[in-house]
């Protein structure tokens, strides 16, 4: 940072401010909660004050600036906006009436959006945990410095951030517009108007369960996948050691196997296992079944089981005490049904998915560049460098 720019501690630049209001069981409050990463307060739950155990609350205003006590070493610090005028908050968020003389709020906010000074909460944070319960105190809090340019550079340093941010993410916006493009072409070979007189085929003909076939030792060391729900695909997960799990048995994968987690099946947690996955392994709570590929290509699976319109379906043959707990049974999946294309169709697919996913994974590399911008820009924005 400049040496022009003095350090001075937040206790010189913020105010303590407290509203309490006693709880009446009969008013209806606005609870907020402050999201990770210094991405903003949000409303956690609307409830009357019957359902809510504490004897106060704490009335937030607009230009507020907010932290959780307890996560903000993770990040959660928000300067309060228009719409979360009038919530509340528990006792854990303390908040802070910002000296505008001296200070804009906005870029208290961006100084501490960088890591740098999580880092920094996370070292003065105590408690009885190294991590899940640590506290950062307010006199903690207050005793941190940052560098303060003057009122119109500071005004000026936000703006520029603002701008850089907003072409980051009209990038990403850009982003998303070409993979929903690159999903839908897809959806369209194997949904197009010859999808009509396709006769549905149960699974159970073009699909078999495998068993789990890894036997379990404790001082094994297993490297797990994940599927991601909405239609996100398999994952690379943590290796465990078989101390770590009860399970006896599990099954390793193999690229172009389908697998699903029987809990979330019907949120679109399915798909095929990609070579980057094989030779991980699931628990027995991940059926996994081998493709006939004979009958069906695993990129028409693919493509048919990450479509949002097919998740309902195989909700209603999930079964559970509620919504949550909802599992889709191998048997039940085997009965499923889905029209399966002709091979002409299913061989255009494979041509078309195999450029497309060569064009997500560009994609995928440049969102990794997109991520890196914004923690840069700060860093330079605190350096006197915009």
């Amino acid at each position: 940072m400049p040496n022009s720019w003095p350090l001075v501690p937040l206790g010189e630049l913020l105010n303590p401010i407290s509203r309490p209001e006693t709880v009446d069981p009969d008013n209806t409050y606005r609870i907020l909660g402050a999201h990770w990463y210094a991405q903003g307060l949000y409303v956690k739950d609307v409830t009357t004050g019957a359902g809510i155990q504490a004897k106060s609350l704490y009335r937030v205003e607009e230009n507020d600036f907010v932290y959780n006590r307890l996560f903000a070493w993770k990040g959660s610090f928000a300067l309060a906006t228009k719409e979360n005028h009038g919530c509340y908050v528990s006792n854990e968020f303390p908040c802070f009436a910002v000296n505008r003389s001296r200070l804009d709020g906005r870029f208290l906010s961006r100084f501490f959006s960088r890591s740098s000074a999580w880092d920094e909460a996370l070292s003065e944070s105590t408690g009885g945990t190294p991590t899940s319960r640590n506290r950062l105190k307010e006199h903690k809090f207050l005793a941190f410095k940052i560098p303060l340019p003057p009122l119109n550079d500071q005004r000026r340093i936000v703006a520029r951030i603002e701008q850089l941010a907003a072409k980051i993410q009209e990038a990403r916006h850009t982003q998303i517009d070409v993979i929903e493009r690159c999903d839908a072409l897809c959806r369209s070979i194997i949904f197009g108007k010859s999808s009509d007189t396709v006769v549905p085929t149960a699974m159970g003909t073009i699909v078999k369960l495998r068993e789990p076939d890894i036997d379990v030792q404790r001082e094994g060391i297993y490297p797990f996948a994940g599927v991601y729900c909405f239609g996100k695909g398999v994952f690379t997960g943590a290796a465990k050691s078989g101390m770590e799990f009860e399970y006896s048995r599990l099954t390793r994968l193999r690229a172009g196997d389908f697998v699903y987690p029987k809990l979330m099946a019907w949120e679109g947690a399915l798909g095929v296992v990609p070579p980057e996955c094989d030779g991980l392994v699931v628990s027995p709570e991940f059926p996994v079944f081998e493709i006939d590929q004979s009958q069906v290509l695993p990129e028409t699976l693919d493509v048919y089981f990450r479509t949002p319109s097919v998740w309902p379906l195989l909700a209603e043959i999930s079964t559970g005490t509620n919504v949550r707990r909802r599992r889709l049974h191998p048997s039940a999946f085997l009965r499923f049904e889905m029209p399966v294309p002709e091979m002409k169709s299913q061989l255009k697919l494979r041509g078309v998915k195999r450029r497309v996913d060569a064009l997500k994974h560009l994609q995928s590399e440049s969102a990794t560049e997109l991520d890196a911008l914004m923690p840069s820009i700060l860093d330079k924005a605190f350096r006197g460098e915009l």
